[in-house]
């Protein structure tokens, strides 16, 4: 396959849709596993609202092979090289009378294995025992996202919306956002599908209003090393 025009699309949009990468039988064999994990600990997270597993692929690891099929590793390989790694994975499950949403933002943290001073990484938060810390553009710049949709996915589920090209702007606060001339895009993916997407591009959630399930796995990648004083939290080769 030819991934020119989505290669195009992630650098000058900051993100991109492909379907069809995930077979119905592919999906429903992550979500079987999914299901019959014990949901407790500090890296799960359930409401009537929302049900997440951060850690997702170190907490039920029997799904990397099924997550990282020929497509998706086909598809890495040609949109970013070889040398990527997964650093961070999150498992999202919005029910369909969900009333969550998430506002604009851009994802300005890194998972890393402890807290120290290191200049230009700061500020640091902890969410359920794992450190977060904003760093250097640079780092922020190198990273992607894959979404991998185990649901239909769009405005009427809590479909992601982004402000294409954003990401080109470095941070970008959302209460500055001039929507006069800034658009909107919705990005919806079917089942099977994934997004791919820049981590400062500025992106939102909304409500679901159709009563519809949004199952979402999330995976951050990049190709770079941290300082010597701290580590990626949830490093895993995918090659």
């Amino acid at each position: 396959m030819d991934f020119a025009v989505n290669k195009n699309e992630i650098e000058n949009n900051g993100f991109t849709v492909l379907n069809n990468i995930y077979t119905k039988q592919e999906t429903e064999d992550i979500a079987a596993i999914i299901n019959s994990t014990k949901n407790t600990g500090d890296t799960f997270r359930k409401s009537k609202d929302l049900f997440a597993i951060r850690q997702f692929l170190k907490e039920i690891p029997d799904v990397q092979p099924l997550v990282f099929n020929g497509k998706l590793k086909t598809i890495i390989s040609a949109l970013f090289g070889n040398d990527y790694f997964s650093i961070k994975s999150i498992y999202f499950d919005k029910p369909g009378n969900s009333n969550w949403f998430v506002a604009y933002h851009q994802d300005l943290t890194i998972s890393v294995d402890k807290k120290t001073e290191i200049e230009n990484f700061g500020p640091w938060t902890v969410k359920q025992n794992q450190f977060a810390v904003q760093p250097p553009i640079e780092i922020l710049e190198n990273i992607f996202t894959i979404r991998i949709h185990l649901d239909d996915t769009d405005e009427n589920n809590g479909a992601l919306k982004v402000i294409p090209e954003s990401h080109l702007k470095k941070i970008y606060r959302p209460e500055t956002i001039d929507w006069n001339t800034e658009k909107e895009a919705t990005c919806n993916v079917d089942k099977g599908g994934v997004m791919i997407m820049k981590p400062l591009i500025l992106h939102s959630s909304a409500r679901t209003v159709n009563n519809s399930n949004r199952r979402v796995i999330h995976i951050e990648f990049s190709n770079m090393e941290l300082p010597k004083e701290i580590k990626w939290a949830e490093k895993l080769n995918v090659n």
